[in-house]
């Protein structure tokens, strides 16, 4: 325990003080969300939290390496490069997808690639628990499959990042009861304490909570995709690790079958809220006849808003409503009975009820409602759809119509003084501007806005998507 403790120390560390020169770097290349029709935010705002979140990873895993329990195990070590590598892949398209607004068929094939470094590596599905044994997966399922959960798990993440501080802090409760469930299954069937899942998810938690001194509201930064495509697939590869490294049938169970399921029932409770609103965001699309990737602002976070919550209730709420689920799985699993079964199952059907009652009767109109400013700027984070309540202070912006687009400079940085003198302009008149439904409002071009780069009504994915 003592040493993965310091690996979430270092995960800490390393992207606390790894945030600020990221933060620099995006400045410098213009990788900032631009503020659009359907965001709340009043001025450009920087990424390249995620790319933070990488770096402490990698010193997280690295040092790792070094140690004499988590070294003793070449898997260990073996499989944790490979998912450094992944997640050096999917970070490196999130990165990309923050300058130059990659496409979304283009990033769910990075999402693909780096799954596809996973299976190369072995880190991949080998069985699936049923009916008191396993069945294994033969290569093509195990593939197929290790793809889907990375594919899901990443753009569920990616949905959730609406917020600021939303993505990062569910990660970091889920991945907590997720990583204590997993460390006291080695200890109470007497299992080796060094697995991979063990490292990815304290690491994992460990790069979370770092970041989110610069992402809590007022968010001086933004993950952006890199950062919520990192955070699902370190989920997807902790979740993949533990059932390939832990035979279901080994554990021991005096009620049934319960345990055996608790590996792959636990990072699912753990990722309930984000998976319920990614179901239910491509089902609301889908039936809308759009594609599921196209943005809207009806998300679970946006609801809240709606309902009249502050930014720090709403993602108070969701906190919640997180660890309630994943505390009361890791519950099942170390301590299984019908008692806990009944009271896990009974929370998950009233989240479930919460989630689609949320979605109903919201007359406030979040434009307005969540463009009240706060003394100091700040920017939402983002999902794909961006959505923020600021506190207390005098109106930034009244509603959508006086929503500016902002500035950056021409060398890309960003510039403070003319995102200040933008919100101070007067808003255009409405027959000069070009609404794009709810993904952006482009104004014609001002002397001041000129250079500015327009951001383009994309997919459901980050600010900048």
């Amino acid at each position: 325990m003592r040493e993965y403790i310091l690996v979430l120390l270092i995960g800490v560390a390393v992207t606390f003080c790894a945030a600020g020169p990221c933060r620099s770097l995006a400045l410098r290349t213009g990788a900032v969300a631009l503020v659009r029709r359907r965001d709340v935010h009043d001025h450009p705002m920087p990424y390249f939290g995620g790319l933070a979140m990488l770096i402490g990873l990698a010193a997280a895993f690295l040092i790792a390496a070094r140690m004499p329990l988590l070294s003793r195990y070449p898997i260990v070590t073996r499989d944790s490069l490979v998912v450094l590598m992944a997640a050096v892949v999917i970070c490196a398209v999130g990165v990309i997808d923050d300058l130059v607004d990659l496409s979304p068929l283009l990033k769910i094939a990075g999402q693909i690639l780096a799954a596809g470094v996973l299976v190369l590596g072995g880190v991949r599905m080998l069985w699936v628990p049923w009916q008191g044994g396993i069945i294994a997966l033969d290569p093509i399922a195990g593939v197929a499959i290790t793809v889907f959960v990375v594919f899901v798990c990443a753009n569920a993440i990616n949905l959730s990042d609406g917020l600021d501080g939303l993505a990062a802090g569910i990660v970091a409760i889920g991945g907590m009861a997720f990583f204590i469930y997993a460390y006291w299954l080695t200890v109470e069937e007497d299992l080796v304490r060094a697995t991979t899942a063990g490292l990815i998810t304290v690491a994992m938690v460990g790069i979370c909570l770092g970041y989110l001194p610069h992402n809590f509201f007022p968010a001086k930064m933004f993950m952006g995709d890199s950062g919520a495509m990192l955070l699902g697939l370190l989920f997807a590869a902790s979740t993949i690790s533990l059932t390939g490294q832990i035979d279901p049938t080994a554990i021991s169970d005096p009620t049934g079958l319960i345990a055996a399921y608790m590996p792959l029932v636990m990072p699912l409770m753990a990722l309930a809220l984000p998976l319920l609103d990614l179901v239910l965001a491509y089902g609301r699309r889908t039936w809308k006849g759009v594609w599921w990737f196209v943005a809207d602002k009806q998300h679970l976070h946006h609801r809240l808003l709606q309902r009249g919550h502050s930014q720090r209730r709403a993602v108070g709420l969701m906190y919640f409503w997180t660890a309630l689920l994943a505390f009361s799985a890791m519950a099942v699993g170390m301590w299984p009975s019908p008692a806990t079964m009944a009271v896990m199952m009974a929370i998950l059907a009233f989240t479930v009820v919460f989630v689609i009652a949320t979605g109903r009767n919201t007359s406030i109109d979040i434009d307005a409602h969540t463009n009240t400013s706060a003394t100091s700027p700040a920017a939402v984070e983002s999902e794909g759809v961006t959505a923020d309540q600021a506190g207390s202070g005098a109106s930034a912006m009244a509603g959508p119509d006086d929503a500016l687009t902002a500035d950056q400079t021409d060398a890309g940085a960003f510039s403070m003084s003319t995102a200040s003198a933008l919100t101070a302009m007067p808003p255009p008149d409405p027959a000069s501007r070009n609404t794009d439904g709810d993904h952006q409002t482009t104004f014609v071009p001002s002397p001041l806005a000129a250079a500015a780069p327009v951001a383009s009504p994309a997919s459901d994915s980050s600010p900048h998507a």
